[in-house]
This record gives C-alpha cells, structure tokens and sequence, in this order.
C-alpha cells in the first residue's frame, strides 16, 4: 500500500506544481486475462474508471499546436479472468482481481507544422496494487488442477506497459483503444510460466477544464 501511496503523492505533486495543465476523468470497457495459466482460459470482461493531468512537452506559439505530454493517469481497473477447464465436470473458474493502477504516458500527435491532427498515439509504464481478489472456484477443480497452475498465491504488486492509439474528435472528448501487459508474476508460486495480466480495452476521456494552450 505504500507504493500506492508514493504514487498517488507523485501524482499530486505533478499536477500542482504544473503552471497550467489539463485534467479530466477517464472510463474503459475491456477483456483481460492472465497468460501462461488456467487452460481455456476466455478472458473477463470489466472496467476502469479513473483521473488524469495532462500538460504540453513542447513549445506551441499557435493556439492549441502542441503535439507532445505528459499525461499520469490513476485508475480502478477491475481484472482477473474467467476459464473453462472441464467446464462440464468443475463448472466456469471465476477469478477476480481488482487493482488501484497508475500510468505515465508520452501522448503524441501526429501533426505537420503547427497542424495537430486529431489521432494520438500514448505509451507509458504501468504499475498496479491488488485492492480486491475473490475467487469462485470447484475445490475438486483446484485439487486437479492446481499441480499445473500453481495458483495459490496472488502477487499484491505488478507492473507493465500500457500503450494505445486515439482519436480527439472535439475539444473535451478523446476516445482510445488500449493494450496493457504486465511484465511482473501475477502467481509468484508458478515457476513454470510468466504468469502476467494483460487487456485490451475501449474508452474515452473527457477534460473538466479545456486550456487555450
């Protein structure tokens, strides 16, 4: 908790000391899933909801011309996944995992001159802490199966890359398409496999206070 803890401050510390910045809140539609465990896995459909600041990297002397952020952005992602492993013997494996997540991207877009397009693409690293973790599983199934997963523990903290590509079609409206993956053990006791989170999700981003800059 005192990683999330670092973060949130970091965060802060960002968007006060920032002369003039954007802020906003964020929401996401996505599947997600953990590689490398759990045969006939299908993924979890879920959602994140969110905060971001944002403020430009480079010099822009025409109104809204700048074409290079900064953007943090802290977000309730909900994750985990859903597999079917003898789904007609042990039922549907549900595993959820819920994490308090922070990213920091680079927001790029494409432009010629001092015309900025309306596609972005973003790229940053991810970190993430388990807030909540249930899991709805046939004990029978565990017994079977657990010799492969190896899936007793769950790791309270990972980390990633999240990268993406967008579209801003008017002044406070963004909409994105996004792909997180971990790089961190989501199963720290399974050393046979990278046992790591990893989405794709559908989302927007909407701007509560929309600078001239």
């Amino acid at each position: 908790m005192k990683k999330i803890s670092t973060a949130l401050a970091l965060f802060l510390a960002m968007a006060i000391g920032a002369q003039t910045f954007k802020y906003g809140v964020t929401g996401n539609f996505h599947q997600g899933s953990v590689a490398g465990v759990h045969d006939v896995s299908k993924g979890k459909f879920g959602g994140g909801l969110g905060a971001f600041a944002q403020w430009s990297l480079v010099e822009n002397d025409v109104f809204d011309s700048a074409w290079l952020y900064l953007m943090p952005q802290i977000e309730y992602h909900m994750g985990g996944e859903f597999a079917r492993a003898e789904e007609e013997k042990f039922g549907i494996q549900k595993y959820y995992y819920d994490y308090v997540a922070m990213q920091v991207y680079l927001k790029w877009f494409f432009h010629k001159g001092n015309m900025k397009r309306d596609v972005f693409l973003f790229a940053g690293p991810r970190i993430e802490y388990l807030v909540r973790e249930d899991k709805k599983v046939d004990p029978a199934y565990d017994a079977v199966y657990y010799k492969y997963n190896l899936d007793d523990e769950v790791k309270k903290f990972g980390y990633g890359v999240s990268l993406g590509i967008g579209l801003k079609p008017s002044t406070q409206w963004e909409a994105f398409l996004r792909f997180d993956r971990g790089f961190s053990k989501v199963y720290p006791n399974n050393d046979r496999r990278n046992t790591y989170n990893r989405m794709l999700a559908v989302g927007v981003n909407y701007y509560l206070n929309e600078n001239w800059w």
